[in-house]
């Protein structure tokens, strides 16, 4: 007879903690969720205060049973899946099952997957917190609700397979009106002027702000061509004489620790990773990596927080770590950081190493080239949150020629403090010189360049800022922000040009017509709302019933009177030049989990479809056809023959027109960070060159 039973919902995570435990423990996983609403009805009595159907999830039966098996072989169960809101409503869903009292101590939670952690985790187990399973209950019955009423009107008015969301509407709508934006957009004309200044073999740059007169300074913008040529022709191009120089000193503090939105924008921004792409391998960090001479461990603290805090622990062992690496002077003193949001749970601690002995180059050998860039990310963001600020020394300097007044300012690193680890941005903190000037000194002038500008419409959402905006609404939650990324691609919503988000002729229409009947749905305030009354639901003050009634009484209404007014839309495909082989048509463009691709119009009597061909003007090596870009399974680019399967010539790097000018073979390109590389595809060749980006 075993004594003791730990349920967790990952093998992976079983199988880490399992080493921990030792033999007195057997750990089992749930592979995620056992019980959920039903997919092929609403699952919520209405009538009966919103009682939620749950059932048996399908193709879990084997799991629930071998689960039910083990847990009467044991003395005691302990369930530790993941230390929030799902994770708590995972484990009451199988205390429901397995026939055990919620009220009883059998529910451990950790937020780092160490030897150290698990084991005071089983001595302390607690009660399932019901507060916190009735605000993920009522997340899914609002979800359910908003998806399984206004989705079939969708399906009947414009189309089937479509959904709305309670959160995914807000964010397609985000992309809408940044289109709207955009389309509305004037760009007006305007103009700068640079010079180029020399002292002392040190170049640097000012620039014209105004006119100076009787010591004031008055702005002069320059929207023509005009106002720049009167400015250049009176200016004394030989004679740019210092006004005025003021030094001083600027301190730069450390970014905070981790949290899961800003994980998932840096490291979209330095690594190019998906926000699902970035939880992926956040998961694996934790659940754990097979360390060289050290065994199964989790890397990083549990993922999925919106917290800064820091136990006193890790801060105390990364000041320890600082002081002997780097000296005294670079510790902070050990600072723990408050979040700003009054929304924060604050459940656990911030992302962060489990051990900051640790260090990435020191275990590099045993992860991924994913892995490792992501805990590299990590690890540097927390050691440097433990670190004294940078200081520069700073000039800004006044300069005047023929009353006309040019700036410039520098900085000089003197202490590099926390960018000895981490830099926030690249390029951001290089040195800005400015040569030691005196006031009255005259400078000489290598060049005055005017440059023409027009303003620019604000950027599209890239995932990185969509993710950004959404966490500054109040809009989702941690876990929430890759999955809504991923829905509104997957249903053809959005779609990724020059990684930034554009909506879709569908999701325009489907946003326009969720905005006239269910404006509550997509509004930003509404639904920002809507996530402070679940977090209520979790501290206790609300019961979730009353938030479901609120909510529903007036969805009910709005829904009534959209069924009613809401007339059938009709999408007018798009027509290709591309001739069906098969029946003569003219096929259309249509929209798929991968992109565009062409079909038949007449379906279902003629199901032919084909990939649109993304040529790129180059032709293959092998067979002379056109190379096309296409894509992985896993959404990643890739070059190939036209003539596939007929040629096999692949390429992950970019082919170019240029011919390679040692053997007359393709070459390639590939954009790093900092440089892009010129490479010929011939191995025998073996030419490369390095370009700057």
């Amino acid at each position: 007879m075993q004594k003791n039973l730990v349920i967790v919902e990952s093998p992976a995570k079983a199988k880490t903690i399992g080493k921990f435990l030792g033999k007195k423990y057997k750990v089992k996983a749930s592979v995620g969720h056992i019980r959920d609403l039903p997919k092929s009805s609403l699952g919520i009595d209405i009538e009966n205060n919103f009682t939620p159907r749950y059932i048996t999830i399908r193709g879990k039966g084997p799991v629930v049973q071998e689960l039910k098996r083990e847990a009467r072989k044991s003395d005691k169960v302990y369930l530790a899946t993941d230390p929030d809101r799902e994770g708590e409503a995972i484990s009451w869903h199988l205390a429901h099952v397995l026939g055990l009292d919620e009220k009883a101590p059998i529910r451990i939670e950790f937020n780092e997957i160490t030897k150290d952690a698990i084991q005071k985790a089983i001595k302390k187990p607690r009660a399932i917190d019901k507060n916190l399973v009735d605000a993920q209950q009522a997340r899914r019955v609002l979800d359910r609700l908003v998806g399984y009423k206004i989705s079939p009107l969708l399906w009947k008015k414009i189309k089937k397979g479509l959904s709305a969301g309670r959160v995914q509407s807000v964010a397609v709508k985000l992309i809408c009106d940044r289109e709207k934006e955009i389309e509305r957009f004037i760009s007006e004309e305007y103009w700068t002027i640079e010079a180029l200044l020399e002292k002392d073999g040190i170049v640097f740059e000012s620039s014209f702000y105004g006119i100076y007169n009787d010591g004031k300074e008055e702005k002069v913008d320059l929207s023509n061509r005009k106002d720049v040529d009167e400015v250049l022709n009176s200016l004394d191009k030989g004679n740019f004489t210092v006004l005025e120089v003021k030094k001083g000193k600027k301190k730069k503090n450390p970014n905070g620790p981790y949290i899961t939105s800003t994980l998932q924008q840096d490291a979209s921004r330095k690594l190019g990773f998906t926000a699902k792409k970035t939880m992926r391998i956040a998961q694996e960090l934790y659940e754990g990596v097979d360390i060289k001479g050290e065994g199964t461990v989790g890397l990083i603290t549990y993922i999925r927080t919106d917290s800064m805090r820091i136990s006193e622990e890790a801060i105390n062992a990364a000041k320890s770590y600082i002081i002997k690496e780097f000296g005294k002077d670079y510790t902070n003193g050990g600072k723990n950081y408050s979040n700003k949001k009054k929304e924060t749970q604050d459940a656990h601690e911030c992302i962060r190493p489990t051990s900051i002995e640790r260090i990435p180059s020191k275990i590099r050998d045993s992860l991924t080239k994913d892995q490792y860039m992501l805990y590299d990310l990590i690890w540097k963001r927390f050691v440097s949150s433990q670190m004294s600020p940078a200081n520069f020394d700073t000039m800004s300097v006044k300069l005047l020629s023929n009353g006309y007044l040019f700036k410039a300012s520098g900085s000089k690193l003197n202490y590099d403090g926390f960018l000895k680890v981490y830099a926030p941005e690249e390029n951001e903190d290089k040195d800005h010189e400015i040569p030691l000037l005196e006031e009255g000194e005259k400078v000489h002038v290598k060049e005055i360049k005017p440059n023409q500008h027009f303003t620019q419409p604000p950027p599209r959402y890239t995932e990185a800022s969509l993710i950004k905006t959404l966490e500054e609404l109040g809009i989702g939650r941690p876990s929430t922000y890759s999955p809504i990324i991923s829905t509104i691609q997957n249903r053809g919503y959005v779609v990724v040009k020059n990684k930034s988000f554009e909506p879709t002729e569908l999701g325009i229409l489907v946003n326009n017509l969720l905005e006239e009947y269910f404006e509550d749905i997509v509004d930003e305030k509404f639904t920002a709302e809507m996530e402070k009354n679940l977090d209520l639901i979790a501290e206790g003050e609300h019961k979730w019933q009353d938030i479901v009634s609120h909510f529903y009484d007036q969805f009910e209404k709005v829904l009534k009177k959209a069924e009613e007014e809401i007339s059938q839309i009709k999408i007018e495909e798009e027509v290709s030049d591309e001739v069906c082989e098969k029946c003569g048509r003219n096929m259309v463009i249509k929209h798929g989990p991968y992109g565009k691709f062409l079909a038949c119009p007449g379906y279902p009597e003629c199901k032919n479809t084909k990939p649109i061909l993304d040529e790129i003007g180059v032709r293959c090596p092998v067979c002379g056809g056109n190379i096309v870009k296409r894509k992985s399974s896993k959404g990643r680019n890739f070059y190939g023959c036209s003539n596939y399967p007929q040629c096999n010539f692949v390429s992950w790097d970019e082919p170019i027109e240029e011919k390679c000018p040692n053997c007359g073979g393709l070459l390639t390109r590939k954009v790093n960070k900092n440089s892009i590389v010129i490479k010929c595809t011939n191995k025998e060749c073996g030419y490369i060159r390095n370009e700057n980006k």
